[in-house]
């Protein structure tokens, strides 16, 4: 929160999170073991820092940037360059204005660490005067008579007093006058300090108590106690020295220290840690309890629970043994291990981390912190962050650096780091929550098909998710009006309040069963393990393969070019970094096909394949490919479907009718046409039971993970499992928003993205609007991306059934 100097005295002291109250996850229910191992190994950080910067702790990482501010240097107060002229008009400058910049240091210990504020003040300005704004540098808003101003460069530093202060400054040649900023410790024999509760369940913030020379730890916990009106026994209790700078530390008190003198010995190393220490209660007994969990990733994958376990054992010894193993993640090579204490836990985890399985990839471990349901309040929605740092543009760590500021940093992911299962087991015991993706597709289906594998598990079996898109197609997250891709202009901050602000809604799920033929030798053949971002598909005795479909299906020309695509980037996958760079790297191999290099099309697809739709057969046009459609986007935002008016043989499709689109592609010239909105798919079916019997190898994918498929039945059903999703309200146009067209005027739609215009007849995101509030007025257009894909863009008067 940003407020007047003046109004902030109306502000209320405790702190509901602002805006982001009801996705926030209060700090004080997540539950941390007691133990020195930093936070980056509790939630998976890697704190990723320049070469050319010095090593700073991960809470500055997280900070909301005020470290930086509060760091200066010597260089940086100077005039830039060293030409005389630069110092010659500075000076000037400050004469003409009466000025002096004055260093202010608040201790010995922000001398030693170079840390310093810079004020102005006016040469003539009186002994308080420069007080005040000293203590407002550093933004100490205590009685300015517990503080006084001594010269730094006086051999003796002496004290400032009335008149003219400033002028009586010692100065060194080429450096600003400097002070310190001291505290009258030896002159205050009592002042007040603040206790917090910490995890004790009581909703009273902190108290003020009283204290002297000669009030002990013992004391104040006494005293505190009583304040709070709590019932525990003094002995069941402790007191911390929390210091908030530059980090956390923690230190236990002994019953007999001396808070005050503790207070006056920080004031003197530096006033601001002093006003950034804090007294906590604590419980003596871990609330953690007995039950430390660590998350290890990288073993091998589907092995039995009693090889898991002497996996562990071998590597950790007797010593060190686990209490239970378990949930066990078997098709990822993932599991948890409780542990009984947490010192057994931090041993368990420096063994896992230093060791090796057949020499390969180190295993992953973290440390797993725990949240505390009943402490989350009622109206409180807690957002799950995962974020996919390689998807699409790779803007993966801008965004984690951003959501880690603005949220509570336990609430934040990295999939590099384990996928979504940490996050998912971390919040298990929460009724209500949220999801936010930022990633691809593809992405998107990993978390999907992680929350399919935990729900039994979890207390919430359905969350519903958000998107930000990073990945390169983003159809999903078009959509649900998230917009065709993150490019960085959006505010973070602005992306969390759309995901309060939206809605759910649900969104079809479809099971995709490959059947391979009985005189096939070998059942590994049959159809190419995808990859996990998609669905990690199952196998049964029979050998067929179970994946989930989300979006769509394809068969022929569309998954051949999927196919040559995801070959190029396994090759170099450093080349692909940039969404315009992929979609362009799909329009090249389109161009190759055209003019005969590359692969041969795939002729006479309908020879090839034989269709039915809810158990009828289907006659098959002259096509080269199919796709098999449930939502209204394919292909980075195009719209095979088309224009929902004038086809009275078909129900106008949603992603939550119960319902699959199947549609037919021509040629690769088509293909392009169907992408830059000059035409669309040929329209085949519509149906809730698909079955497409293969006669030859031929490329499929599903949701854009290709490969090359033998001969078999292919069945498509209705899927069990269900996905609550978020859609995006309506656009509206936000006064700091860049990168608005300024030139839209009316021509612009509520529900557009920045910088679209009016749709025309091929837009996907108010065809699917406009299903839902009336079938007789229909629109569609394509997005600003799509012609990134074509040489040709074309806009299109829409028109309706009622000529509106």
């Amino acid at each position: 929160m940003t407020c007047h100097a003046m109004c902030h005295l109306q502000v209320d002291s405790e702190c509901t999170f602002g805006v982001l109250g009801p996705i926030y996850l209060p700090p004080h229910a997540v539950s941390i073991p007691r133990t020195e191992v930093p936070m980056e190994a509790i939630i998976g950080v890697t704190v990723r820092r320049k070469e050319t910067i010095s090593p700073r702790s991960t809470s500055e990482e997280f900070s909301s940037g005020d470290a930086s501010r509060y760091k200066d240097s010597e260089e940086n107060t100077q005039p830039h360059g060293s030409a005389k002229e630069k110092q010659d008009k500075q000076k000037k400058g400050d004469e003409e204005r009466d000025e002096e910049f004055i260093k202010v240091f608040d201790g010995d210990s922000s001398l030693r660490r170079r840390l310093f504020r810079v004020i102005a003040v006016n040469r003539q300005a009186g002994l308080n005067q420069v007080l005040v704004q000293a203590l407002r540098a550093f933004h100490i808003t205590k009685d300015p008579d517990q503080f006084y101003l001594t010269d730094l460069y006086s051999e003796d530093e002496d004290v400032l007093h009335d008149p003219t202060p400033v002028l009586k400054l010692h100065r060194k040649e080429g450096k600003r006058p400097a002070t310190f900023l001291r505290f009258k410790g030896r002159d205050n024999y009592s002042g007040e300090v603040r206790v917090y509760p910490g995890k004790l369940k009581i909703s009273q913030a902190f108290c003020t108590i009283p204290v002297d020379s000669k009030t002990t730890v013992g004391d104040l916990m006494k005293e505190s106690l009583a304040r709070f009106d709590l019932d525990y026994q003094f002995e069941e209790l402790r007191c911390l020295e929390v210091l908030l700078d530059r980090g956390v530390t923690e230190r236990v008190l002994s019953w007999n220290e001396r808070p005050w003198d503790i207070m006056k010995s920080l004031g003197h190393d530096s006033i601001r840690q002093m006003e950034l220490m804090r007294f906590y209660l604590q419980l003596r007994k871990d609330p953690h309890g007995p039950n430390v969990a660590l998350f290890i990733g990288s073993l091998p994958p589907n092995l039995s629970e009693r090889l898991y376990e002497n996996i562990l054992t071998d590597l950790l010894g007797k010593e060190n043994k686990f209490l239970k193993v378990g949930p066990i993640y078997y098709e990822y090579g993932s599991m948890v291990v409780n542990f009984q204490d947490s010192d057994t836990a931090v041993r368990a985890l420096y063994i896992l981390r230093n060791a090796r399985l057949d020499e390969k990839q180190p295993l992953l471990v973290m440390l797993l912190p725990n949240i505390e349901e009943t402490m989350i309040p009622k109206e409180v929605h807690p957002l799950l962050v995962f974020v996919n740092i390689k998807s699409g543009g790779c803007q993966g760590l801008e965004l984690i650096s951003n959501f880690r500021r603005l949220l509570n940093p336990y609430q934040v992911f990295d999939l590099d780091i384990g996928g979504p299962l940490p996050g998912l087991y971390v919040f298990r015991n929460i009724r209500n929550y949220k999801i936010l993706v930022c990633g691809g597709d593809g992405t998107i289906g990993w978390v999907l098909q992680c929350l399919d594998n935990v729900g039994q598990d979890s207390r919430c079996d359905s969350p519903a998710c958000a998107i930000v898109p990073l990945g390169t197609g983003n159809d999903l997250a078009r959509v649900l009006r998230w917009g065709p891709g993150y490019t960085g202009g959006e505010d973070p901050l602005n992306l969390l309040k759309d995901v309060i602000d939206a809605e759910e809604i649900l969104l079809d799920r479809w099971t995709v069963v490959f059947h391979p033929e009985e005189k096939t030798d070998k059942p590994e053949d049959n159809a190419k393990q995808v990859n996990s971002t998609v669905a990690a598909g199952s196998t049964s005795e029979d050998n067929s393969q179970i994946l989930v479909m989300n979006n769509y299906f394809g068969i022929g020309l569309d998954a051949d070019l999927c196919l040559d695509f995801h070959n190029a980037r396994e090759e170099n996958p450093g080349k692909f970094i940039s969404r315009l760079h992929n979609k362009s790297v799909y329009v090249k191999m389109g161009l190759r096909r055209i003019v005969g290099q590359g692969k041969v099309c795939i002729k006479d697809l309908h020879k090839l394949v034989q269709l039915e739709v809810d158990f009828n057969r289907v006659k098959l046009p002259n096509v080269e490919g199919i796709i098999v459609l449930n939502i209204l986007s394919w292909g980075s935002g195009a719209n095979p479907w088309g224009p929902l008016t004038g086809d009275e043989r078909f129900r106008c499709p949603t992603h939550y009718d119960g319902l699959l689109e199947v549609v037919g592609v021509t040629g690769v010239v088509h293909l392009g046409q169907i992408q830059s909105g000059l035409s669309r798919a040929v329209r085949i079916a519509q149906g809730k039971h698909i079955k497409i019997h293969l006669r030859s190898d031929i490329p499929v994918q599903v949701d854009g993970e290709p490969w090359i498929q033998s001969p078999c039945e292919v069945v498509i059903l209705k899927s069990a499992l269900k996905a609550t999703m978020l859609k995006k309200k309506k656009f509206k146009r936000r006064g700091t928003e860049p990168n608005l067209d300024p030139t839209a005027g009316d021509g612009e739609k509520e529900g557009a993205q920045p910088g679209q215009r009016e749709p025309g007849p091929t837009n996907w995101q108010n065809q699917t609007d406009d299903v839902e509030k009336s079938s007789n007025s229909q629109v569609a257009s394509n997005e600003d991306s799509q012609h990134a894909t074509s040489s040709v863009s074309v806009s299109l008067q829409a028109t309706s059934s009622q000529n509106q």
